[in-house]
């Protein structure tokens, strides 16, 4: 016969708290609900066998003297299962004491969509209207889940607890347990009367518009929560929120870099050479732009405040052009005259290898950069 004690695993000379807390502990892990191996179950018998024991003043004094031979020894019965749900559910032997029923209302799930915004939408900002298809509130039950004028009555089965108990024979004898009430579902209440719109849901699918306000500055991928605006809940529970997941759409002119935008500017050869006033069309309205004489591909124009607001401020970005000088690829006779005058004239220096580029738009990426 094992050492009670040593079943517990706790000294002899252990208080009757610290008898308690190790019970607990080792009940708690060994129970059959918990763990259902054999092994487990005979344990779980000496557990609670040398707990009865050691925790009554009297049978502890006896089992000092004498062991488990001085009142029977064998861990047949064990004083009642009171204790053991005790520790476990806090009360007597009826297993679901303190349990409550389920609430029908439940909150309803998030939802995703997908947008598409235009660059000039991420400069200043847009107001969107969007059709969201997801679940609302049924109009005629108004979530009660029932037919107007009828109400949920009280299960008869488990009497509005939402569980029942059931006796089952193991081991340690007739141990009770308790499980949801299949009649209801675990509810406490059925509904006799069920919506006919909703089928007893307190929801139904519908399409329903959203008007939503995307700040300025926002990115691809990012998403936007919107708390409350997703589908209702079971039983016209609290709604989930609705997430926006942005896209960008590519600009035929603009690119982001940032805060700032960019763009390329073709200039001809006479108005680089010469230098002239232009104005380009951006995103938020015709910009005068000065070209210098002598502007060379790759130099990059700042005008400042024109690119992007950013998402978490209010200072906007620059917008950044740059130039690149278009050579012309057909000449009249008179025009060939004048290119090759103005050659003798300036006497350019002949052709020579410099750094390396990967193309113009290398180079204007990299003035961009360093600009």
């Amino acid at each position: 016969m094992a050492d009670h004690y040593e079943v517990l695993g706790v000294a002899r000379d252990a208080s009757s708290d610290d008898i308690k807390r190790a019970y607990r502990r080792l009940a708690r892990e060994l129970h059959p609900d918990v763990n259902p191996g054999e092994d487990a179950a005979e344990r779980f018998k000496l557990v609670t066998h040398a707990y009865d024991v050691l925790s009554d003043p009297d049978q502890r004094a006896r089992y000092d003297m004498g062991g488990d031979s001085a009142f029977g020894g064998a861990p047949g019965g064990f004083g009642g299962f009171s204790d053991i749900f005790e520790t476990f559910f806090g009360g007597g032997g009826g297993g679901a004491r303190g349990a409550r029923p389920r609430s029908r209302r439940e909150r309803g799930q998030d939802a995703l969509v997908r947008i598409t915004l235009d660059l000039k939408d991420v400069v200043f900002g847009v107001h969107r209207d969007i059709e969201v298809d997801t679940a609302v509130l049924c109009e005629t039950c108004s979530g009660s889940c029932c037919q107007p004028g009828t109400s949920p009555v009280t299960c008869d089965i488990c009497h509005g607890t939402g569980h029942v108990q059931r006796q089952v024979r193991s081991l340690l004898g007739n141990v009770v347990t308790s499980q949801p009430c299949s009649v209801c579902q675990g509810y406490g209440t059925t509904i006799p009367y069920p919506c006919a719109t909703c089928q007893g849901q307190g929801r139904v699918r519908s399409r329903r518009t959203v008007s939503i306000d995307v700040p300025a500055g926002v990115e691809s991928g990012l998403r936007l929560q919107l708390p409350g605006s997703g589908e209702v809940g079971p039983a016209g529970g609290p709604n989930g929120d609705l997430y926006l997941e942005v896209n960008i759409a590519p600009d035929p002119v603009f690119s982001r870099d940032g805060d700032d935008l960019l763009a390329t500017l073709e200039v001809s050869m006479p108005d680089a050479i010469l230098g002239t006033h232009t104005t380009i069309d951006s995103l938020d309205g015709p910009v005068d732009l000065e070209l210098r004489a002598g502007v060379q591909s790759g130099d990059v124009l700042t005008i400042k405040g024109r690119g992007i607001t950013p998402l978490r401020g209010s200072q906007r970005g620059d917008l950044r052009v740059g130039v690149q000088v278009v050579t012309p690829t057909r000449l009249d006779h008179r025009e060939r005259a004048l290119i090759e005058e103005l050659a003798k004239r300036t006497k350019p220096a002949p052709p020579r290898l410099s750094e390396f580029h990967q193309g113009l738009f290398a180079k204007l990426r990299d003035r961009f950069r360093n600009g």
